[in-house]
């Protein structure tokens, strides 16, 4: 076993704003944090995270269960507890929490140690912050057995809060996932050919981002109305669109969110005209984007112009914030689609808030037509990542 619970320093260096955070676990009522999600324990531990099993949780008849614990105004009590094979991950690179328990193989095991860690700091009777929909049964069951006097509170909404504002490093990062994954979409159209596939072009697009060092995360494809032609492959075919919506993860750390379009052939003037009321109910929401302005107005001016578009009756916008994973703060749509309540719509935006602006045209006749963009915050405004390729892009060349 590999515990080394008892080296400490003389100060710890916390890689997130210790302030904001002891405010917001002041205001939930918590005293002490125990994180569980992998993008939560990620983002405490200053981007770090286990590459073992990255693809995986499951080992054995149990799980990897990564743990930060966070005491409200003493960093010095934080401690991280991870797998038996992270102790040479801590020995080469050292972890920034002063307590480090790298000694588990489950839930069970892992929760067992969180328990003598709240012990040690005279936490075990408090009020403790968890996150509900990331902690297995099996181990809340033990919290809860071995702390007596325990109240637990959800700090979902706490941790979402941390990471709303993103720090320079976090939007750099950002910045070039976009980039690398609008080159990648740009080159898998570029080499679509007629009687491509579906799963042929997606195949394309995993090599395109994992060759400029992304981890390829997931592709929305949809091939114009070739699901409409019954008992037939869906394959691109000469005149027809390709919409290609996509992620990736960039060092292990940040989702891109973009979508963009091809065509295999040149754009007929019905399809510039589609393409072109997309881009205008895109532009009507960028306009009222800056720091200090709320996110509804962003949202009345986009819907008003999709209310005089002429494709209104198959035509949806949508916003939502996004950073570690694909829906966090803000949260500006209630259920819209994914199942949340727009929270922050009549809230000001923030400097450091990176937000997914997206329209999304279901034409009947001529298919899938449309824009998703990642927008950063500005004192001033915003700043577009991955700002390319936004027309018709041609295939086939």
């Amino acid at each position: 076993m590999n515990d080394n619970a008892g080296q400490t320093r003389q100060a710890a260096v916390t890689p997130f704003d210790t302030a904001k955070l002891d405010r917001l676990m002041e205001e939930a009522g918590i005293d002490v944090i125990v994180a569980t999600s992998k993008h939560n324990t990620q983002y405490l531990m200053g981007g770090y995270k286990f590459i073992f099993f990255a693809a995986m949780d499951a080992i054995g008849h149990s799980r990897y269960l990564p743990m930060v614990i966070y005491e409200k105004g003493a960093p010095d009590h934080s401690a991280y507890v991870g797998n038996r094979m992270e102790g040479a991950e801590h020995q080469n690179n050292p972890f920034w929490t002063p307590a480090v328990h790298t000694a588990t193989w489950g839930t069970q095991d892992a929760a067992g140690l969180a328990v003598e860690h709240l012990k040690k700091i005279g936490k075990a009777g408090g009020r403790i912050g968890i996150e509900p929909a990331f902690l297995p049964s099996d181990a809340r069951d033990l919290l809860a057995s071995r702390l007596d006097g325990a109240r637990f509170v959800d700090a979902t909404h706490v941790l979402e809060r941390l990471r709303a504002v993103k720090t320079p490093d976090e939007l750099a990062k950002l910045r070039r996932a976009s980039e690398l994954i609008t080159d990648s979409m740009l080159a898998t159209i570029a080499a679509a050919r007629a009687g491509s596939t579906k799963m042929e072009i997606i195949e394309q697009l995993r090599r395109e981002e994992t060759n400029r060092g992304l981890h390829f995360e997931y592709c929305l494809l949809t091939l114009g109305s070739s699901h409409n032609r019954a008992g037939s492959p869906q394959a691109w075919v000469e005149g027809e669109i390709l919409s290609i919506d996509s992620g990736g993860n960039y060092h292990g750390y940040i989702i891109g969110d973009l979508c963009r379009m091809g065509v295999l052939g040149e754009p007929d003037a019905e399809l510039e005209d589609l393409l072109a009321e997309v881009e205008c109910i895109q532009q009507a929401a960028f306009a009222k984007v800056r720091a200090g302005a709320a996110g509804r107005e962003m949202i009345v001016a986009a819907e008003a112009e999709l209310k005089a578009s002429p494709s209104a009756a198959f035509t949806d916008f949508f916003c939502h914030g996004m950073g570690l994973i694909a829906h966090e703060a803000p949260f500006l749509m209630t259920n819209h689609p994914v199942t949340y309540d727009g929270i922050d719509a009549d809230k000001p935006l923030e400097a450091g808030n990176v937000i997914s602006v997206e329209t999304t045209m279901l034409h009947p006749k001529r298919g899938f037509i449309k824009l998703e963009d990642t927008l950063a915050i500005t004192d001033g405004g915003y700043e577009m990542f991955g700002d390319r390729g936004r027309g018709w892009n041609r295939g086939g060349g």
